[in-house]
């Protein structure tokens, strides 16, 4: 974060200070994680019921911390107080953003791989001056602006994830850290449960787009009609990427080799080179191509840009990983999270990995989906069935209609097995695995990572969380 005196601090949170000189300078982070804080440093306390940060306050000061940003006072710490602590902090966010000139803020949201896409611009921003983007998906009132105050003087790229749980989300994300370049992946059936519909979400997600300023950039997925259409939701200039023809930025002649991953030849305005993508699936393309389009506005030379474009790599865990056991068989860890879109292509990514063994899905259920919820997961049932794909383990009475829906592909070949937990799942796969079968473990977050862990510790290697 830039330097701000406690006074300065105040100003910019609509707080007052109490037991706390004005004059005293925030230089080092700003952290809710007291463990975090040190010298310098700002120490934000949520109260809680279970947990109060403002017990930690204390012990924050005695690390370091300046000051803490709170809602009560604690005796003999310093304080600036301030009605609501996430508020004021989303507040302090913009006060630092708006004394950046010289910072780009980048945007984005999606229904499906907004983090994966989020974590290719940053990859390829980083190439062209010093970056900051959210670890993970951490993308909502709290990581949004914990992240922003991580920017200084030297940041020229913010890069933000937008998450959304209802219309009007993404507008206030935008008041706190007001983008210049908006990127739309696309809209889908995520979280469907809390939006109530398709058209509901595409309404919250043109948030995003409505933010730009009039020489702002909008990138929209020219290939998702939903997205293309916020073209007209903005005074911004739009930049169009895709397979379509009409795409600004397209792909042309994708191929995917054995293991998933995607070669095509990246068509811009300034001309044509090939690309050789380093991640699985057939769904990167897009991912690539917005990372891409954003990249080329930034100023990266075609040349360059098509190079770096094969050399990204999985930074988030759990999203494509794909590794290889000793004893021959590929795993596919995509466990963090899951919603039909999601799981389409990640069924997809699994049978175009097809090799000599089988193909294996252990799916568990998708959270959120509400008056779709059965029709989803049978969906996902049917996909996977039309697919071929050989083997279906479904985890959890909740994610039956998975099973249900492939069971209903009357010429399908595989077979499907409805599991009671992750335990059981791990243990027909330790009694059925050979030598060339391809898993892919995938579910929402309802520790369907287990299984993925399982397979990992049986091949040696580090289980990450």
């Amino acid at each position: 974060m830039i330097p701000l005196s406690l006074a300065e601090v105040a100003s910019a949170v609509d707080g007052r200070l109490v037991a706390a000189d004005p004059d005293a300078r925030v230089t080092g982070s700003v952290e809710f994680d007291s463990r975090k804080i040190g010298p310098g440093g700002l120490f934000v306390a949520f109260p809680g019921e279970k947990v109060d940060g403002h017990d930690y306050a204390a012990g924050a000061v005695a690390a370091g911390a300046v000051a803490v940003l709170g809602t009560r006072e604690v005796p003999g710490v310093p304080m600036v107080l301030v009605d609501d602590a996430l508020t004021a902090m989303g507040k302090l966010a913009r006060t630092v953003v708006d004394r950046l000139p010289g910072l780009t803020v980048i945007g984005l949201t999606g229904s499906s791989g907004k983090t994966t896409t989020k974590d290719l611009i940053a990859q390829l921003a980083v190439r062209l001056g010093p970056t900051v983007a959210p670890p993970g998906s951490f993308n909502n009132e709290l990581g949004h602006p914990y992240t922003a105050l991580q920017a200084g003087p030297e940041t020229r790229y913010l890069v933000m994830e937008k998450g959304a749980r209802g219309v009007g989300h993404i507008r206030y994300l935008c008041d706190v850290v007001p983008p210049r370049i908006s990127v739309v992946l696309n809209v889908g059936v995520a979280h469907i449960g809390e939006f109530g519909s398709v058209e509901t979400i595409a309404l919250a997600k043109g948030e995003l787009v409505e933010a730009l300023p009039a020489d702002g950039l909008a990138v929209l997925n020219a290939d998702d009609p939903l997205v293309a259409a916020m073209a007209s939701r903005t005074r911004a200039r739009v930049v169009r990427y895709g397979e379509s023809g009409d795409a600004d930025v397209r792909a042309v002649d994708v191929t995917l080799d054995e293991r998933g991953r995607a070669s095509y030849t990246l068509v811009t305005p300034e001309g044509r080179a090939p690309v050789r993508l380093g991640l699985t699936g057939r769904h990167q393309v897009s991912n690539s191509l917005a990372a891409a389009a954003v990249a080329r506005e930034l100023g990266m030379p075609l040349a360059d840009l098509a190079a770096a474009l094969g050399e990204l790599g999985l930074v988030s865990t759990r999203r494509m990983d794909v590794f290889e056991r000793p004893d021959g068989v590929t795993v596919i860890d995509d466990s963090y999270n899951a919603n039909p879109a999601s799981m389409g292509v990640a069924l997809r990514a699994l049978a175009s990995m097809r090799g000599q063994g089988r193909t294996v899905a252990v799916l568990g259920y998708m959270a959120e989906l509400g008056d779709f919820e059965t029709e989803g997961h049978q969906q996902v049932g049917r996909l996977a069935a039309e697919l071929g794909i050989d083997r279906l383990l479904v985890v959890g009475e909740p994610a039956a209609p998975i099973h249900e829906g492939a069971t209903a592909v009357g010429n399908w070949g595989g077979e499907s097995v409805l599991l009671t937990d992750q335990a059981a799942a791990v243990e027909v796969l330790r009694g059925e695995l050979r030598p060339g079968d391809v898993v892919l473990v995938k579910g929402s977050r309802y520790r369907t990572w287990e299984v993925a862990d399982a397979l990992r510790a049986a091949a040696g290697n580090e289980v990450t969380s």
